[in-house]
């Protein structure tokens, strides 16, 4: 087995998990709406997203006879080196790019690169393929207009949670186009047994997103819909973050053997003491994932990083993300 897999926690974040823990001490984990019901109250109940400054700009992606909508932010003063796009979190069923506006100005301006953050259908009332499709319209509009347009050819997708899986599925699309623009991939948390039959796929079998976002569909255990039981060789280099108190760690960590022994370049990374959603938390273990995100990022687009480590035991910073 890959020694990535079996001692991915870091010892540097150690010191961080006593701060972690006082965090979450008070606050129950999480759980998405149990029902229509449940969800079109949460929806009711979202805080209008934070404006970025500068703010982004939108546009359509058309792609053929498709269409979707981006969410574009450029680095303040310099020129893109390369492209992000940034599929948003939200259980497939809550979130907008727009939520991501504040971590994706950030990430703009702290690499130098373009970011298209796409609004895609959510779910129940677009149920799965409607994510992946607009997914897969943005990525293939952004391979073929990101030199035309951000004078960068590098390309990278960033998920997070629900993004993830759908980043995933993405790749998996465009390889089999035929299509290699992708040059790394960041997947934060993801899900990838929608089907509920793995070990790892029973622990969320009772979540409603699942029968939100599967819809119709007569097998949950197809690839465009649960990654895990896909072909994964031939995918560029993948980043796998994951909290190692998330409910989704197993299925992560199955994902991660996967994508291993298909031969991807794989670089997972356990955080302790965080659960779901943990890099959108105030807290120094999701800075320190953040920055790790940032860097692997700069590496993989080719931007040379000139940065003095952080002493993450001296406190917190913000930068939370949306979605989740």
């Amino acid at each position: 087995m890959d020694p990535a897999l079996t001692e991915p926690v870091d010892p540097r974040l150690l010191p961080l998990v006593e701060c972690s823990r006082a965090f979450y001490a008070d606050r129950a984990a999480g759980r998405g709406p149990g029902s229509p019901e449940e969800l079109h109250a949460a929806r009711a109940g979202l805080p209008a997203p934070t404006a970025s400054q500068p703010p982004a700009v939108d546009l359509v992606a058309c792609v053929g006879d498709r269409g979707v909508p981006l969410r574009i932010h450029t680095p303040v003063d310099r020129p893109a080196t390369g492209v992000l796009l940034e599929i948003h979190g939200g259980g497939f069923y809550l979130g907008s790019a727009a939520g991501s506006d504040i971590r994706n100005r950030r990430l703009a301006d702290a690499l130098g690169v373009a970011i298209a953050s796409v609004d895609y259908r959510l779910a129940p009332e677009h149920p799965w393929p409607a994510a992946p499709d607009d997914c897969e319209t943005a990525a293939l509009w952004l391979a073929e207009n990101a030199s035309d347009r951000f004078g960068a050819t590098k390309l990278a997708i960033v998920g997070f949670s629900a993004g993830a899986t759908l980043a995933t599925t993405t790749l998996l699309r465009l390889r089999d186009r035929g299509i290699h623009a992708v040059d790394a991939a960041v997947l934060e948390f993801g899900t990838y047994d929608l089907s509920a039959q793995t070990a790892a796929g029973r622990l969320i079998a009772d979540e409603y997103f699942l029968e939100a976002y599967g819809g119709d569909a007569p097998d949950r255990t197809d690839p465009d819909l649960s990654p895990i039981y896909a072909d994964l060789g031939g995918l560029p280099p993948i980043l796998m973050v994951v909290g190692d108190a998330d409910v989704l760690l197993e299925d992560n960590l199955a994902m991660a053997a996967r994508l291993s022994a298909a031969g991807v370049d794989l670089d997972l990374r356990v955080y302790p003491a965080s659960p779901h959603g943990f890099t959108a938390h105030p807290t120094p273990m999701a800075r320190a994932a953040l920055d790790d995100i940032e860097a692997w990022l700069g590496g993989h687009l080719e931007r040379r990083r000139h940065r003095k480590p952080r002493d993450w035991t001296r406190g917190s910073a913000g930068g939370a993300r949306g979605g989740s």
